[in-house]
C-alpha cells in the first residue's frame, strides 16, 4: 500500500486528497502500527486473519503525541480498522500497553461489532473502527426545525431504545423491534402521553455481552441498560434495524431524531463520561482507552503502585479533567449535536466530572465549566446526576455557572416519604413541590434547574414503590446485595403481587398521588417509561442485566390500562402543560402561592393544602393527605366572580378521578379520602 506521513488533525478517520488520514493520540507509546481489514477479505476471526499492518515510523508518522499516516486508494467505506499499541511496562507507572490486541480508535465515528443485539454465537465480537465517506449528507427536510421547548415547560421522559419495541407486544415487524426506528413507529404513544421530551439511556455503542466473557455470577446477565461506553462517538450499531450495522445504525438514529422533532419532542441522551467497559485491573475487557495510554486516559492512584482509582463503581474512572480527555469529552458533544442534532444530555454520575486527576474534588472543574460556556452546546439542556460511588454528593452543589440543571435526589426522597405517611415530612414536601429553593435559589439559577422525579431507570419503578418494602434482586447474580438499600417504598400492605382489592386500590392511588406531585411541583418534572400503565419489575431495583420482560415496555398491559392508570397520567401531564402556575420562570413568592398551613412544626402533621395564584383568577387549589382517615379541608374564598371546580381527586375511580373541565358544586369544604390528593381550579 502507497502511504504518507498524513496529518495530524483531525483525530480519527478524515479523507483528505491523497487518501483516508488516520490520526490518534498516545502520549506514552513507543511503537503504534495501523490495523487495516479491507472489504474483500472477509471478516476477521478470534485471530485477526486478514488484518493488514502498518508500521508508523516515529520520526516520520509523529508529531507532538499525535502518531498520523494517510494511506492511498483505500475504499471510502467498509474499511475495518484498529491499531496495535506498545510501550513501557511498568505497571506500577501507569502503563498497561499490550501490542497483542488491535484497539478501537476513540476517535472512530462508525463501529463495526456483531450485528444482532444479543448474538450469543459471536460473544466474543471484536470492535473496530469504521467510516463511510460515501454516503450523501442526511436530508434533514427543507421544513425541519429544532422544537427548542424552553427549560421551564419540560416534561422528560426516560425510557431505553431496545426495552421500548423489543417486545412482541408492540406489534412491529421483527427486523425493527428494540431500534430506533421502532421508537419512530411508537411515537404516536408519546404524543398521547403529553410528553415532550425523551431522555435516552446510553446509545454510544456499548457491548452488551460484556458479562458473558469469562464464568462469574453475572454472566447469564445480559447489559441492556448500556452504562459501559465502548466509544464515546459512534451510536449504538446493534440498535439499527434488521441487523443493518454501523452505517445503518447512523442513518437511522438521525431519522428517530428527526420524526421526534417533527413531533415537537426534544431528544436527551445520557452520556456515561465517568468510566468505560475496560473493567478494572483484576478482569480487565481492554479495548481502547487502557491499551492507547491509560496513564492518561484513567484516575490511576500514584502513591499506591498505580492501581485504577473507582469513583464509578464499575472498576476505573476516566480522567475527565485530564486537557486531552477533556477535549475528547467536548469533541463527542459537539458530534452529537452537529451530526444528529440532539438536545441536550444527562451526564451519568456528574461528580466524577468534577474531580481533579488525582481524584480529589475540585471548585471550578475545567470540563464543567468549558461545557457550560462552549458556544456550539449553548443550546442544548445540560444536566447532572450530582454524585458518584466516591460520596461526591452535590444535589443543590453541583458547580453550574447558571446552565447545569442537577436530577434532584432530595426530591425524590422527600417526595417519596411524604407520600408513604412518614412523619414530619410536610415541610420538606412542601419545599420540594415549590422548587426546592433550598438548593437552587442561587445565582441566577432557576426552578427548572431541579429535575424533579419520583422514579428513574435505577431503583423501583412506581408500580414497585407502592408494591414491595424491599429489593428482590436474586436474579442478579450478586445474592441480592447489589442495588439500593434506601428505596423509602412502601408495599400499602402486602408484599408483592398477592395483594387482595383493597391494596391494589391503595396502590392505585399512591401511584396517582406520586405522579400528580410531580406534575404540580415547580421545576422540570421526569417520568419512567412504563409507569404510564404501573410497570413491574417484580421487585428488582437493578434490573440492568436483564433483556426479558423485566425491562421490557409491555404494550398489552398499556392496552388493559389505556382507559384508567393511563388516562390519569397523560391527563396530568397535559394539565400541567396547559397550566403554566405549574411551570414558573421564578421561584415563588407570598404573590404566587398561599399556603393553607398554620402548624409547620406538627410532627404528626402528613395534610398539606395550598393555592398556586394566576394573574387572571385561575387560582389552583392542591392537597395532599398522606393520613390513614379522612381529612375535612377547610376551602379559601376562590377569586372574585369564580367557583371552585373538582379537577382531581384520587380517591375516585376512573373516570372521575380526572375531569379536565373541572366538576361544579364544590362546597366551602371537601372531605380528603386517606392517602388520596385533589386539585381544584377556580372557574367562572
Amino acid at each position: 500500500m502507497k502511504v504518507s506521513p498524513g496529518q495530524v488533525f483531525p483525530l480519527g478517520t478524515s479523507e483528505v486528497e491523497s487518501g483516508i488520514n488516520f490520526a490518534i493520540f498516545s502520549q506514552h507509546a513507543t511503537a503504534v502500527t495501523l490495523c487495516l481489514s479491507l472489504p474483500e477479505r472477509g471478516k476477521l476471526d478470534g485471530q485477526d486473519a486478514g488484518l493488514l499492518e502498518l508500521a508508523l515510523d516515529p520520526r516520520v508518522n509523529k508529531t507532538g503525541d499525535i502518531w498520523h499516516i494517510c494511506v492511498e486508494d483505500l475504499p471510502r467505506r467498509d474499511v475495518l480498522y484498529g491499531y496495535r499499541i506498545d510501550g513501557p511496562r511498568g505497571r506500577d507507572q501507569g502503563h498497561r500497553f499490550d501490542s497483542s490486541i488491535v484497539l478501537l480508535d476513540p476517535y472512530a465515528k462508525l463501529v463495526e461489532g456483531r450485528r444482532f443485539f444479543g448474538d450469543v454465537n459471536n460473544k466474543m465480537s471484536k470492535f473496530l473502527g469504521t467510516y463511510d465517506f460515501t454516503s450523501l449528507p442526511f436530508d434533514w427536510g427543507g421544513n425541519y426545525k429544532l422544537p427548542n421547548v424552553p427549560e421551564k415547560d419540560l416534561v422528560i421522559y426516560e425510557m431505553n431504545v431496545r426495552s421500548f419495541t423489543a417486545d412482541e407486544s408492540s406489534g412491529l415487524d421483527p427486523g425493527i423491534r428494540g431500534s430506533y426506528l421502532g421508537v419512530i413507529e411508537k411515537i404516536p404513544h408519546l404524543l398521547g402521553l403529553g410528553i415532550n421530551a425523551v431522555e435516552l439511556l446510553p446509545v454510544f455503542e456499548f457491548d452488551e455481552l460484556e458479562l458473558q466473557r469469562r464464568p462469574n455470577p453475572r454472566d447469564h446477565m445480559m447489559n441492556t441498560w448500556g452504562y459501559s461506553t465502548i466509544n464515546f462517538f459512534a451510536p449504538m450499531s446493534r440498535y439499527a434495524s434488521a441487523g443493518g450495522g454501523p452505517v445503518a445504525a447512523s442513518r437511522e438514529i438521525k431519522e428517530m431524531v428527526k420524526a421526534l422533532h417533527g413531533a415537537g419532542i426534544e431528544v436527551i441522551l445520557d452520556v456515561v463520561y465517568n468510566h468505560t467497559n475496560e473493567a478494572d485491573d483484576e478482569n480487565p475487557y481492554t479495548t481502547s482507552f487502557r491499551g492507547i495510554d491509560n496513564k492518561v486516559y484513567y484516575m490511576v492512584d500514584f502513591s499506591n503502585n498505580c492501581k485504577l482509582l473507582n469513583y464509578s463503581g464499575c472498576g476505573n474512572t476516566l480522567n475527565c479533567n485530564h486537557p486531552v480527555v477533556m477535549e475528547l469529552i467536548l469533541d463527542s458533544l459537539r458530534h452529537w449535536v452537529i451530526e444528529y442534532h440532539v438536545d441536550g444530555f444527562r451526564f451519568d454520575l456528574a461528580s466524577v466530572l468534577c474531580r481533579g486527576t488525582d481524584g480529589s474534588p475540585l471548585n471550578a472543574p475545567p470540563l464543567i465549566k468549558a461545557i457550560a460556556k462552549d458556544a456550539t452546546l449553548s443550546r442544548c439542556k445540560i444536566i447532572a446526576e450530582p454524585w458518584d460511588c466516591g460520596d461526591l454528593y452535590l444535589v443543590g452543589r453541583f458547580p453550574n455557572w447558571d446552565r447545569w440543571a442537577e436530577w434532584n435526589g432530595k426530591y425524590r426522597d422527600d417526595v417519596r416519604m411524604f407520600i408513604k405517611g412518614d412523619l414530619g415530612m410536610k415541610g420538606s414536601f412542601a419545599t420540594r413541590v415549590a422548587g426546592s429553593a433550598d438548593l437552587y435559589k442561587v445565582n441566577k439559577r432557576k426552578p427548572y434547574h431541579s429535575i424533579n422525579f419520583v422514579i428513574a431507570h435505577d431503583g423501583f419503578t412506581l408500580y414497585d414503590l407502592v408494591s414491595y418494602n424491599n429489593k428482590h434482586n436474586e436474579a442478579n447474580g450478586e445474592g441480592g446485595n447489589d442495588g439500593c438499600n434506601d428505596n423509602f417504598s412502601w408495599n400499602c400492605g402486602c408484599e408483592g403481587e398477592t395483594a387482595d382489592n383493597n391494596i391494589k386500590a391503595l396502590r392505585s392511588r399512591q401511584m396517582k398521588n406520586f405522579h400528580l406531585a410531580l406534575m404540580i411541583s415547580q421545576g422540570t418534572p421526569m417520568m419512567l417509561m412504563g409507569d404510564e400503565y404501573g410497570h413491574s419489575r417484580f421487585g428488582n431495583n437493578n434490573s440492568y442485566g436483564h433483556d426479558t420482560a423485566i425491562n421490557h415496555f409491555q404494550w398489552g398491559q398499556l392496552d388493559t390500562r389505556r382507559s384508567s392508570h393511563f388516562r390519569f397520567f397523560s391527563e396530568m401531564i397535559k394539565y400541567r402543560r396547559m397550566h403554566p402556575v405549574f411551570g414558573r420562570e421564578n421561584f415563588l413568592d407570598k404573590h404566587n402561592v398561599t399556603w393553607h398551613e398554620d402548624n409547620w412544626d406538627n410532627y404528626e402533621s402528613k395534610f398539606l393544602a395550598f393555592t398556586l395564584h394566576e394573574n387572571h383568577g385561575g387560582d389552583i387549589y392542591v392537597a395532599f393527605n398522606a393520613h390513614d382517615y379522612f381529612v375535612k379541608a377547610i376551602l379559601p374564598s376562590p377569586p372574585h366572580k369564580r367557583r371552585w371546580f373538582r379537577v382531581v381527586d384520587t380517591n375516585l375511580k376512573s373516570p372521575d378521578d380526572f375531569i379536565p373541565e373541572g366538576v361544579p358544586g364544590v362546597g366551602s369544604t371537601y372531605n380528603v379520602a386517606p392517602y388520596s390528593s385533589i386539585i381544584f381550579e377556580a372557574k367562572p
